[in-house]
């Protein structure tokens, strides 16, 4: 058999595009609306959480829960669910994850009690795990080679923008209206997504489709990730010595090493290794993941710099996002058409040198730093990300054969999950650090009276988001001086982080050399007619 035999059979035939069903970018709209209900939704319940907290008589570690047990949700059954695309169809789990997502959304809105919301929560998550990679396997089978790029570019503007415009729009609908319409919104916007999936999505299941489940491959999988991102989400409580933090990151590394053994070895596995033969492929994925930690890390710490620091309210801030959300608006589809033009490797390494430009940029803002100088590094942050966004997530699905389109979704998402929980917890335990050193002396050079070691460790804690340490009852001099040291520290600690950041942005444009467009039988498959 020829090799164009070989692709010429491995590419399904989908014939040209007559009316709605299959339409390719009547699909892209459809699951964008979808991505965009569990893309709006990993950042716009932060807004939420202290309303949460005070309308339903929570403990903090109560609503810490209500974000970590959606995250954990989502990062421990992407790739598991990837899978069941692959085997049952993408069509269907798309529209069941969406119809899941937006009851669990409801369901949470009608909640009293902070166990109830957690519980649905993790539902929701594990719904946006079936959404998420069906998304991208839907657009893998839809769309030709030539168009491939562009569909995935608007697919990553729409997770870029939801994910900035999370705190707008939470900000405006916990100030005005109350925290339940932050997920009651989904209802609607759930309803609409099922409703054009069902007229426009059309199921696409190769020949080679799995035939069977890898059930210990699922459990070891499952294990491993839950313990590592629950490693790095407490990390900061506990401290990245505490004997807890070892053994979570010990059982993840445990579990993994069982899980890769297994998989060399299983008849139909989980996550089939040979797809890490592919350069490409695993360049792809550890660019995801580097760019993830640079980028969620990086924006942490950016709203409680615009919040605490600067006093702005969440929709205040979430405006002044608007030239790092506006250019990915812009650059996303622009992206896709030079990278269907050029290839993905320059506009990737380029935008990781951007990138790495933002965060040294980023990493000189002082605490007085007005809107202009901002908006020029955010303005940039945004242009960086953008052919990232596109290429890699181009780059993993592209060079993985059909069959395995959603087990490439899901590990493009996981590895978006687990850099940007790394990131968030890596530069989260820098700014400690940095706190930690620089608060006493800044503290004493600005002749405030010293505090017992429990009160300094407290406002330690209060000055690594922004927030000064003042005690009721402090003359205006002593709260303006404490303020002054509380927000020099914070922008310290914040400048070291970035500057990490900018080194992991720069490490990433070294892996953006590696990686290259689709080449597998199948990759990127003829899709008839647009």
């Amino acid at each position: 058999m020829t090799s164009q035999t070989a692709v010429a059979e491995a590419q399904p035939d989908l014939g040209p595009r007559k009316g709605l069903r299959g339409h390719p970018w009547l699909t892209l709209f459809s699951v964008a609306i979808g991505v965009m209900m569990v893309a709006l939704d990993g950042t716009i319940v932060a807004v939420a959480n202290p309303v949460i907290r005070d309308d339903l008589h929570a403990s903090l570690a109560d609503v810490q829960w209500i974000t970590n047990s959606y995250l954990l949700a989502l990062a421990v059954a992407l790739i598991t669910a990837g899978k069941l695309g692959d085997r049952f169809g993408h069509r269907l789990t798309f529209l069941i994850g969406t119809t899941g997502f937006a009851a669990a959304s409801g369901a949470i809105a009608l909640s009293g009690s902070v166990s109830a919301v957690v519980a649905f929560r993790v539902l929701q998550g594990l719904c946006g795990a079936l959404l998420m990679p069906a998304a991208l396997g839907l657009l893998r089978a839809t769309f030709p080679a030539g168009k491939l790029n562009m569909a995935v570019g608007i697919w990553g503007m729409v997770i870029g923008v939801s994910t900035a415009g999370g705190p707008i729009l939470g900000g405006v609908l916990v100030e005005h209206v109350n925290w339940q319409a932050v997920f009651y919104i989904n209802v609607p916007v759930g309803a609409l997504a099922l409703a054009l999936g069902l007229v426009i999505l059309k199921d696409h299941r190769s020949d080679h489709a799995p035939r069977s489940f890898d059930l210990p491959g699922i459990g070891l999988l499952s294990a491993g990730m839950f313990c590592l991102v629950w490693a790095l989400i407490k990390a900061r409580d506990w401290g990245w010595g505490d004997g807890k933090t070892l053994l979570f990151l010990g059982g993840a590394a445990l579990a993994l090493i069982l899980f890769v053994l297994w998989e060399s070895r299983a008849r139909e596995p989980l996550l089939p290794l040979r797809l890490f033969r592919s350069v490409p492929l695993s360049a792809g994925t550890a660019l995801m993941l580097l760019m993830a930690f640079a980028f969620i890390g990086g924006l942490f710490f950016v709203t409680f710099y615009l919040q605490n620091v600067h006093g702005m309210s969440p929709v205040d801030s979430g405006l002044h996002l608007l030239p790092l959300t506006g250019m990915m608006i812009v650059a996303s589809p622009v992206a896709g058409a030079i990278i269907t033009r050029v290839g993905p490797r320059v506009p990737l390494v380029v935008g990781m040198l951007l990138t790495t430009v933002a965060c040294f940029g980023m990493s000189r803002l002082e605490a007085g730093s007005g809107t202009g100088v901002m908006s020029v590094w955010f303005a940039l942050f945004g242009l960086g990300l953008a052919p990232v966004l596109v290429g890699a997530t181009e780059v993993i699905v592209g060079n993985a054969p059909l069959e395995h389109a959603g087990v490439a979704g899901g590990l493009q998402q996981a590895a978006m999950q687990v850099g940007g929980s790394l990131g968030t917890a890596v530069l989260g335990a820098v700014m400690a650090a940095r706190v930690d050193s620089a608060l006493p002396g800044k503290w004493a050079g600005a002749g405030l009276p010293p505090g017992r070691p429990e009160e300094m460790a407290q406002a330690a804690d209060a000055v690594a988001v922004g927030v000064p340490p003042i005690p009721p009852g402090t003359p205006p001099d002593a709260a303006g001086k404490i303020t002054g040291v509380a927000h020099d520290t914070f922008v310290s600690g914040m400048s070291l982080s970035f500057t990490v950041a900018a080194v992991v942005a720069a490490v990433a444009a070294v892996v953006a050399l590696f990686t290259k467009r689709g080449s597998s039988p199948g990759a990127a498959a003829g899709a008839g007619h647009i």
